[in-house]
């Protein structure tokens, strides 16, 4: 059961959707201004596991990208780091 997160292009807000069945077809809306107009957004991940070679650990780096809106990147070493 996936959970999405959306973003809503008329007022901003970020709001998530619980899917219970791949095949549910479903109707959303910002549950805040009611707009029908989103976009689908990369969620945070929680939880890392493992590290890097060498003991490398994930760095997150979070930056402004519009008014009021942040965004965050994170790196996850992989084999060769």
């Amino acid at each position: 059961m996936p959970i999405f997160e959306f973003r809503c292009l008329e007022c901003g807000n970020l709001f998530e959707k619980l899917f219970i069945k791949p095949d549910e077809e479903v109707t959303i809306e910002c549950p805040k201004c009611k707009s029908p107009s989103f976009e689908r957004v990369i969620s945070r991940s929680n939880y890392v596991m493992g590290s890097g070679k060498g003991g490398s650990k994930p760095t997150v780096t979070t930056k402004s990208c519009s008014s009021g809106n942040g965004c965050t990147t994170l790196e996850i070493p992989g084999p060769d780091d």
